[in-house]
């Protein structure tokens, strides 16, 4: 482990901002490198570190608070309890990274990858985790009210006693995530009901393909499931009519997937998948998918 004293951490900081503008000569040897730096409790706030490599690095209780740390390597870092409020981790590379009790409130982590981190205990209330890699993250007991984690991966995650209030979870991916909150299916859980899904008719020009509205009728005998999106899915679906984007009744009496054109929905007919998945939080997997509004399926 790297011993720095604050001297030397000064002009390492101020040299890497050298290599962020390429402002003066030798700009190019210039960029921080911090692997394995004993950083205990430094003040870092607010520090321009972005891309800098601070792999393995000590930074337990270290002051981050507003720190620039985009697309920063850390992986393996220990960042236990370090203040890391309002940071700018997007694209950060945190793998494997220790943020047990790490104040993240409020922190930029679009993006960031954080497979295997440890962020147990850490306050993340209002953080930005869209488009966060979290497989196999432990979140144990992790404050994440009101946190953004639209699109967010946390397939394999560990989300035991972990705090979702008011949290963003649309199009997150959960499969295979260990105690998931509750969140409740968009579609009834019971009975019958109707949805709407895009498809598309084939016109009378060849190889040229117009988008239609299917309406379907999904029987009470129907699996169904959805995600954390307001997408559907269900094993089987009567078509009850084909629709333009007008409101208007197609005059084609059957139309195709618009993923695959061996699926045929027929007005009339009652569609099926036989390898339905009964994952509910792998919204891509196979099944009928459909939307509970119509002009949810127009829009998509």
């Amino acid at each position: 482990m790297k011993t720095i004293n604050p001297e030397e951490l000064k002009t390492i900081l101020e040299n890497h901002k050298h290599w962020l503008y390429e402002n003066c000569e030798g700009w190019e040897n210039m960029k921080a490198d911090l692997t394995g730096a004993d950083l205990r409790g430094a003040y870092l706030r607010g520090a321009y570190l972005t891309g800098a490599d601070l792999s393995g690095a000590y930074l337990r209780g270290a002051y981050l608070s507003g720190a620039d740390l985009r697309g920063a390597y850390l992986r393996g870092a220990d960042l236990s309890g370090a203040d890391l409020r309002g940071a700018d981790l997007r694209g950060a590379y945190l793998r494997g990274a220790d943020l047990t009790d790490a104040y993240l409130r409020g922190a930029y982590l679009s993006g960031a990858y954080l497979t295997g981190a440890d962020l147990s205990g850490a306050d993340l209330r209002g953080a930005y985790l869209t488009d966060a890699y979290l497989t196999d993250a432990y979140l144990r007991g992790a404050y994440l009210s009101g946190a953004y984690l639209t699109g967010a991966d946390l397939s394999g995650a560990d989300l035991t006693d972990a705090y979702l209030s008011g949290a963003d979870l649309t199009d997150a991916y959960l499969s295979g995530a260990k105690n998931t909150p509750y969140i409740p299916m968009v579609c009834p859980e019971e009975g019958k009901f109707i949805g709407w899904k895009k498809a598309e008719v084939q016109e009378e020009e060849e190889n040229h393909y117009r988008k239609v509205i299917v309406k379907l009728e999904i029987p009470a005998s129907a699996k169904r499931s959805s995600a954390t999106s307001r997408k559907c899915r269900c094993n089987k679906a009567k078509v009850l009519e084909i629709y333009n984007f007008d409101g208007t009744v197609a005059k084609e009496r059957k139309c195709y997937s618009d993923y695959n054109n061996d699926f045929i929905y027929e007005v009339g007919k009652t569609v099926k998948v036989d390898d339905f998945c009964k994952n509910r939080w792998n919204e891509c997997a196979q099944g009928i998918h459909f939307f509970i509004n119509r002009q949810e399926a127009i829009n998509y």
